[in-house]
């Protein structure tokens, strides 16, 4: 009998921002709930979105200035090189099945995509199409159940569980969000 196979996710690490200094130092928009786990010396990441930089960049040193995040990359060298890397995501292969017994109620964005959204009383309000970055807070987008687009902001107080297993996101969204009429929301002139 043969052991499975296991399954890795990607999972985006972080998002490089401005270049600081003159040394290639970059600002860092940390995208995991364990920094101090994932951003450690020697770290290797792939990197999405750079155009024409390295596609992989091996950690050197972090710091933490006023809540922010800084980081030093052993491939980049002087602020021009830092710049170019801007918007770029910092991703690592992980072992699901190990992530999943460390922190059972887990879950990774791409597996937010599909997933039915309600009310805890059972209202449907769409299906997820995607999660946005913001430096605030992330954005839970949503298809309403009239094609149109919604921004939920993805806090605890409005989106309290993510039930992979039932499929289910439960949401308590801000009287009027979902309504047709509010502007926080848009028709993209995609098909529902």
């Amino acid at each position: 009998m043969s052991s499975p196979v296991s399954e890795t996710v990607t999972v985006v690490v972080g998002t490089i921002g401005k270049a600081h200094g003159l040394k290639g130092e970059v600002s860092l928009l940390v995208r995991t709930d364990i920094p101090e786990e994932r951003l450690v010396r020697g770290a290797e990441f792939d990197v999405e979105g750079a155009e024409g930089g390295p596609a992989r960049l091996t950690l050197t040193s972090t710091r933490v200035q006023q809540g922010r995040w800084y980081a030093k990359f052993a491939e980049v060298q002087g602020r021009t090189a830092a710049e170019g890397l801007r918007g770029a995501d910092l991703t690592l292969e992980l072992d699901r099945e190990e992530e999943f017994e460390e922190d059972p109620d887990a879950w990774y964005p791409e597996e937010l995509k599909g997933l039915e959204v309600r009310t805890d009383d059972g209202r449907v309000l769409g299906t997820v199409i995607g999660l946005d970055h913001y430096p605030a807070q992330d954005l839970l987008i949503v298809r309403a159940s009239d094609a149109r687009k919604v921004m939920l902001p993805f806090v605890e107080e409005l989106v309290p569980e993510v039930d992979l297993e039932n499929g289910v996101v439960l949401a308590d969204p801000p009287g009027g969000l979902f309504d047709p009429e509010n502007a926080l929301s848009e028709r993209d002139g995609t098909e529902g």
